[in-house]
């Protein structure tokens, strides 16, 4: 038999996520997946897991565990205190937690999401080929509640994976590349400067499905409404405030608001950890 994690503090938000379920947007269905896929992957190499293996994404609180069976864990991304039955404990390495024992992952120090992986990875039923948490279509698991029981698979038979590794750092500043379009032409060449000079701020109301900025609005040229059309993880969409929003991993597959411009999706692990107040400048990619 495999161990089982009883969830003894959920956190403010924390999912099930591996690398998503791209694909099915011709179904309404976003790909959803870790924000930060390169610290789930780092996360799951250092316990010889799939680099895609379903972990736990804890937003901002951290959570708190209990296993049945002794597992072996990786508590990674944002940097975070790290507790097993009260004692400090390793972050960024692979961690011992006997059976019984709890596993508090604190508040981030900085950045945004925690990742915790264990060796063999969550266990949950995959659903379109995911395990992920989908916060927008309401596939996958719920969002952990106290209470809840998560399985754990096998862990792998593999050569013993390096004991550390490099972890990099929340942002200081939210460096974006963006090319311009589908609809740059419905801004002023005014608001396509502004895009590209100004600087914005994270906003406090971003989630899973898009982080919003403060700062300068951008004007429109044109003011006429835009039929719904296909949206693509990293599209920068302007509402009718005229403040950028880029979608992340959870964000809806179409949309009426005009897309000034898409970030290259390699940068949006860092706007996975880049929390409330800090400053994002978008530059020409």
């Amino acid at each position: 038999m495999t161990a089982k994690f009883t969830t003894l503090r959920a956190g403010a938000l924390t999912t099930v996520q591996d690398a998503g379920r791209p694909g099915h947007a011709h179904l309404g269905v976003p790909r959803s997946g870790a924000l930060d896929a390169p610290a789930m992957r780092l996360a799951n190499r250092l316990l010889g897991n799939d680099p895609d293996a379903a972990v736990l994404e804890t937003t901002l609180t951290g959570c708190a565990l209990r296993p049945d069976r002794g597992v072996t864990v990786v508590v990674g991304g944002a940097p975070c205190p790290v507790t097993v039955d009260g004692r400090p404990a390793a972050w960024g390495a692979p961690l011992r937690v006997p059976a019984g024992a709890v596993l508090d992952v604190g508040a981030a120090a900085t950045g945004v999401r925690s990742y915790v992986a264990v060796a063999g990875g969550i266990a949950v039923d995959a659903v379109l080929g995911s395990r992920s948490t989908d916060l927008l279509s309401g596939l996958g698991p719920l969002p952990l509640r106290d209470g809840d029981v998560l399985p754990v698979g096998a862990p792998a038979r593999t050569a013993p994976p390096p004991v550390t590794a490099p972890w990099p750092g929340p942002p200081a500043e939210l460096v974006l590349p963006v090319r311009l379009g589908p609809r740059a032409d419905w801004f002023s060449p005014a608001a396509l400067r502004t895009l590209v000079t100004a600087v914005y701020h994270v906003s406090p109301h971003s989630n899973r499905i898009g982080l919003r900025t403060e700062g300068p609005p951008l004007e429109r040229a044109a003011t006429g409404e835009l039929p719904s059309e296909g949206m693509v993880l990293g599209a920068v969409q302007v509402p009718p405030d005229g403040r950028p929003v880029i979608f992340l991993h959870d964000h809806p597959t179409t949309g009426g608001y005009p897309v000034v411009a898409v970030v290259a999706e390699p940068a949006l692990a860092a706007a996975a950890q880049a929390a409330a107040g800090t400053r994002v400048r978008f530059t020409p990619g």
